[in-house]
């Protein structure tokens, strides 16, 4: 007696389908996400000089963030669109006659649904806190350094809303001549420098200009004097805040889960404690979202008998409840964050619609019922 394989030609033909799709939809969809919120970043390329290299590079680290959100939702269309094809061109029938059970024609989306939750797991635990952290650090890099590339001879450059720098000449060994510095970043202090050279200095965490031969002019605003100061030398930062606004704070986002579940009280207010705690468990139970998601769709498409022109019944139910479980879930992470004994809430929204499907889906006495045994074998009958 031949021993039927464990991976049938059935099973690769289906999955072959599933994956293909599943990059697809993926990838279309990250582009066209990537490309809404690039557009805010637009603007450092048009007006600021940034080149494209640097842009692509600084918005290709979003990506990771942008895959871990949507993997659960195409991973439900992929498999729904999949398996309403395959039922609407008969395949279904023609495997089902053939018989082939409800575990057997859901074994290529169980694989599918497998990679997409060890994917969300890689991407959430690992991949998007990493990506993130080096986005934020390159975005703040640019932010305060960019004024290097940006000062031009015989041109007031504003580095920002609160500074502009005028360079009169800039020599080939980089020696700036005719300085003034316009700083309003601080307003009980607002300075206008002159100096007569300087040149562009590196600093720890921005460019700063060494003015040589020069002073600074304020206004005091109660007598309404003019100050001066006249100095050999003296450093300017060109960053487009004041100096207490400099320092760079760690988002949740880029925070391991360790870090989430056990925060540093040095940085984290004691009321804030339980926002970090259910983005940790939001993090571990959102790829389990993608195995319930995949369930939802197979129920649909193979829990209903036999329709000569097919439905959109059952797609439509599903697609109400997927919609419905995200908002679900968004609702209960907002209420866990402000009541922190609902986070086991956090696990049941995520790991219940995929039990209660998978159970529907595989428990022989309902599929029998539900099939009316018009397509089991007559071993099985």
């Amino acid at each position: 007696m031949l021993q039927r394989p464990l991976i049938t030609r059935i099973d690769r033909y289906v999955f072959r389908q599933l994956i293909l799709a599943l990059l697809a939809v993926t990838g279309g969809l990250v582009a066209l996400i990537w490309l809404t919120q690039s557009l805010r970043f637009v603007e450092l390329v048009v007006n600021r000089g940034l080149s494209l290299r640097v842009f692509l590079q600084l918005t290709g680290l979003l990506i990771p963030s942008f895959i871990a959100v949507i993997l659960p939702i195409t991973t439900f269309v992929v498999i729904q669109f999949v398996y309403q094809r395959l039922a609407g061109d008969r395949e279904l029938t023609v495997m089902r006659a053939s018989g082939l059970s409800n575990v057997a024609l859901a074994r290529p989306a169980i694989a599918l649904m497998s990679l997409s939750v060890a994917a969300c797991f890689a991407l959430n635990v690992w991949i998007v806190p990493v990506s993130y952290t080096r986005f934020r650090e390159y975005q703040f890099e640019i932010r305060n350094r960019i004024a290097a590339f940006l000062l031009q001879e015989g041109v007031f450059t504003q580095v920002s809303d609160n500074l502009t720098v005028y360079v009169r000449a800039r020599d080939p060994d980089g020696t700036l001549r005719g300085i003034v510095v316009d700083d309003g970043r601080d307003p009980a202090n607002h300075a206008t420098i002159l100096a007569e050279r300087g040149r562009l200095v590196s600093g720890a965490d921005a460019p700063r200009v060494i003015m040589l031969n020069g002073s600074r002019q304020e206004i005091d605003k109660k007598t309404g004097r003019l100050n001066m100061l006249t100095f050999a030398e003296n450093a300017v930062d060109l960053t487009s805040s004041a100096k207490d606004e400099q320092q760079r704070y760690r988002d949740s986002a880029e925070m391991s889960i360790g870090d989430l579940l056990h925060p540093d009280p040095r940085f984290v207010m004691d009321r804030d404690r339980s926002k970090f705690i259910v983005e940790a468990h939001k993090r571990l139970s959102g790829p389990l979202t993608a195995a319930s998601f995949g369930l939802i769709a197979l129920v649909a498409v193979l829990m209903g008998g036999f329709q000569r022109h097919g439905g959109i019944i059952r797609p439509f139910v599903s697609i109400i409840t997927v919609v419905g479980l995200l908002a679900l879930n968004l609702s209960i992470g907002n209420l866990a964050a402000r009541t922190p004994v609902l986070i086991p809430l956090i696990w049941i929204a995520a790991i219940l619609p995929g039990l209660l499907c998978a159970g529907a889906l595989f428990t022989p006495s309902i599929a029998t019922r539900r099939l009316g045994g018009a397509f089991l074998p007559a071993a099985q009958r």
